[in-house]
């Protein structure tokens, strides 16, 4: 027999079990030669009877886990070796795709349930379908020798399934069982079974500290009200939603689950779910003022484990200092987390990377937090970009994250926090090295904001690299362009560009922005009416600032000194004539503040980002929808900035006549969604754009979205599906804008 080919599969292919699917589709196909994994991803050499059919079915039939961006293959002569093998794992290097974490999968669910088996109550199965992954990960080739399961040296019983090529375990990296797989504890112990004991803990209101996948989380019962007060107590976070998990049939009863919410909670990522909730009778501590709770199911066996046991939900929030990266070593939990935990759920598999819980909405689909189970997954570039070189780009200041672009792909990396505390900025430096060496990642330039004082920026033009220093919001539209695979010459679009602050190309502070352009450049075509920041960042932690500018601007200081006659408004005004500390800014997210702070949301100080902003939309969802119709109107000036000073004249004749807050919030909601949408569905109809696309912070905001799209009507809109739409997706943009310039020139 001659005549047979070398075939590469690229992509998603290691660590998925696709060497075993490989050798049984073989197999079933009468063909001969041998697979193995590499730097580049799987090499296949095989002879036999229709290998066309067999390259397509490589794709086609593909595990679950499995993405597959290619399979080339060329001519390969010689004579065929007896029968098909799998070969060892060859070369050092990373061109390939790491997986990310998985999902316990069903199979490996029904063992652990099962009494008679032999992983029964196992905190740890796991097989090539399902398990962890890039948390254990430390080297690539994706091997056991390469991660943090290394240190357990599996039974024979084990090592038997690992070497069976028909076998759901073989070469599942994580392979293990009670007898040769690491150890579950828990600290102070009572001397019973773990899991009974944490199950009798929370009963008792106690919080745990629990040692997850990608860190530590705090848990405790989350029907018990006392318990979620000492929690938040204990943790100094007041108001910031707790995530929660439970079974879905637990989460059906306290939420309204559509199917595809239902379809994105089973997903093998296993992502923290926003969800309506539907007249929960849980405790309004879980989410003050919120209209969502953020829902998962059990993602690890420990966590079905515990849920099956304790039959109820579980509070299940990052176990963490405020502002500090979430704690993932056994010493670390034990130092940082006592004064939180009266407990700890330990065990002596160690994690080698931390990664949050990922977190999404269903109903339109967004990513807010991009992490456990979506990283490391990658992007493909769109049409134009094939001559890219590689690229590093370090986004901003909050919500970091950083992008690596090599060969036809962006990785996304996973978010790190807010690069002003000191641990997270370590993390950072941490993730840039690690993706580097994972990815064997070599760039040619960097890219970062404008912001000379961002710490990521700093960063950039510290590596000896050519660096593209990229507008903030620019950023933003080049990543909703990017993830939506808009082509590198597919003409210009309408950007609306809504969120906090970011510096703009003339120097001051924008963030209510209409944007006309692409990858490589834009036009500012509108954007809100400057105001100032009285205090700078202090005006994002005390939205009354931006409510007594908006009140003095529209000529209803009266009002303010009313609603505010608490705080210090003769020094904030003078700081504001004078512009002292008190930077001009077109920020949406300032706006959303004013607005809540005149309705009486947190006029004195929000407890975490975005808080005002999330209880207004909440606030506007109690409304009847028809009150859309009766929109409040920003006027357009000349310039095209888009006067407040009716807005909030409106608002507060709304409250005068005792207009219920709620349709006050809605009816701004959709005045804002209208401002925006009309100038830029007239660069469309006018022919200047193509498309419009809808980046910034605000866009999680879901009512927002939906009313600015529906205002668009018919006109193409792009929006983030799976990229945040917020500050942990400028890495993106920024290495688009960097790759545009570099094919261009």
């Amino acid at each position: 027999m001659s005549g047979g080919r070398r075939i590469r599969v690229r992509g998603q292919v290691q660590g998925v079990g696709f060497r075993p699917f490989v050798w049984q589709l073989a197999r079933a196909r009468g063909l001969c030669g041998d697979v193995l994994n590499d730097p580049e991803g799987v090499l296949v050499r095989a002879w036999g009877p229709d290998l066309e059919g067999f390259c397509a079915a490589l794709d086609a039939e593909a595990p679950p886990l499995a993405r597959v961006d290619a399979v080339d293959w060329e001519a390969l002569e010689g004579p065929a070796p007896e029968g098909f093998v799998i070969a060892p794992s060859q070369g050092a290097g990373a061109e390939t795709r790491v997986t990310p974490d998985a999902a316990t999968c069903p199979a490996c669910l029904a063992e652990i349930a099962d009494p008679a088996d032999r992983r029964a109550g196992h905190a740890f199965a796991n097989c090539t379908h399902c398990g962890p992954r890039f948390t254990i990960l430390r080297g690539l080739p994706y091997d056991r020798a390469q991660t943090t399961m290394a240190a357990f040296v599996m039974c024979d019983v084990c090592r038997a399934e690992y070497d069976d090529p028909a076998d759901r375990r073989f070469h599942a990296q994580p392979v293990c069982c009670p007898d040769c797989g690491p150890r579950l504890w828990i600290e102070p112990s009572g001397g019973g079974a773990p899991v009974d004991e944490a199950v009798a803990r929370l009963r008792a209101g106690q919080v745990l500290a629990i040692k997850g996948l990608g860190g530590f989380h705090l848990a405790c019962d989350a029907r018990n009200g006392t318990a979620i007060a000492l929690l938040r107590a204990r943790k100094r976070r007041p108001a910031k939603p707790f995530a929660l998990m439970g079974t879905l049939t637990t989460i059906r009863a306290h939420a309204a689950v559509t199917d595809a919410a239902a379809a994105l909670l089973r997903d093998p990522a296993a992502p923290i779910v926003l969800l309506d909730k539907a007249g929960t009778p849980l405790p309004e501590a879980l989410a003050p003022g919120q209209g969502t709770l953020g829902w998962m199911l059990p993602h690890t066996p420990l966590h079905h484990l515990l849920l099956a046991a304790f039959d109820g939900p579980l509070v299940m929030t990052s176990g963490n200092l405020s502002g500090e990266p979430q704690v993932i070593g056994n010493d670390a939990a034990r130092d940082k987390l006592a004064p939180f935990a009266d407990a700890f759920v330990m065990h002596d598999r160690d994690i080698a990377r931390r990664l949050d819980d990922s977190v999404e909405r269903a109903d339109p689909p967004m990513v807010l937090r991009r992490a456990r189970g979506r990283v490391p997954g990658t992007l493909p570039l769109p049409p134009g970009f094939g001559a890219a070189p590689q690229i590093t780009a370090y986004g901003g200041q909050m919500k970091a994250a950083i992008c690596l672009v090599k060969n036809g792909q962006a990785l996304l990396g996973h978010h790190l926090g807010e690069l002003d505390d000191a641990l997270t900025w370590d993390a950072f430096l941490a993730a840039d090295r690690d993706y580097a060496d994972l990815f064997d990642q070599a760039p040619a330039l960097v890219a970062c904001d404008l912001h000379p004082e961002y710490r990521a920026t700093r960063h950039a033009q510290s590596r000896g690299l050519p660096v593209v220093e990229v507008q903030h919001h620019h950023a933003h539209l080049a990543a909703c362009l990017a993830e939506n695979l808009w082509p590198l010459d597919g003409g210009r679009v309408a950007g609306i560009i809504l969120d906090g602050t970011g510096l703009g190309a003339d120097g001051t502070l924008w963030g209510g922005e209409l944007l006309l352009g692409d990858y490589r450049g834009f036009e500012r075509r509108g954007f809100l009416r400057p105001m100032p920041l009285i205090g700078g960042d202090m005006a994002a932690r005390e939205p009354w600032r931006n409510a007594l500018v908006q009140l003095d601007h529209a000529g209803l200081g009266a009002v303010a000194d009313a609603l505010f006659a608490g705080s210090p408004l003769d020094i904030a005004r003078r700081a504001a004539s004078q512009g002292l500390n008190a930077p001009l800014s077109s920020s949406a997210g300032r706006l959303f503040d004013a607005v809540a702070a005149v309705l009486g949301i947190c006029p004195d100080r929000q407890s975490h980002e975005g808080e005002t902003a999330m209880r207004l939309e909440a606030l506007a969802g109690r409304a009847a929808p028809d009150e859309a119709r009766h929109a409040y109107t920003l006027q357009t000036l000349n310039d095209g900035c888009r006067e407040t000073s009716g807005l909030f004249r409106e608002i507060v004749s709304d409250l005068r006549d005792g207009v219920d807050p709620a349709v006050i919030a809605l009816r701004f909601h959709a005045g804002l969604a209208q401002a925006f949408a009309a100038p830029a569905a007239r660069l469309v109809e006018a022919g200047q754009a193509r498309a419009i696309a809808l980046s910034g912070g605000c866009f999680q905001n879901a009512l927002l979205l939906r009313l600015v799209q529906r205002a668009l009507g018919d006109i193409p809109v792009l929006t983030h599906r799976t990229t945040p739409a917020n500050d942990g997706g400028l890495a993106l943009g920024q290495a688009l804008v960097a790759a545009a310039r570099a094919v261009s020139d």
